[in-house]
């Protein structure tokens, strides 16, 4: 018999969308990069801010499986 709780299923599918995101965004960084080395400044702060709010959801979806347990 499997005794669980369904919020932590939820919480591991809905990991895969922060994961998919933070793939996402350091590939077009790294294509920005590659195109043009000079902006790297520029774009790595964008990446890393984008990186941060991908991340935020992510913890989100883990307090909300705990909280709604």
């Amino acid at each position: 018999m499997v005794e669980g709780n369904i919020a932590f299923l939820g919480y591991g599918i809905a990991a895969i969308g922060p994961g998919i995101g933070v793939g996402l965004i350091f590939a077009a960084y790294i294509n920005g990069v590659a195109r043009q080395p000079e902006s790297r400044s520029v774009l790595q702060t964008i990446a890393f801010t984008g990186f941060a709010l991908t991340e935020a959801l992510a913890l989100l979806g883990l307090v909300f499986a705990f909280l709604f347990r």
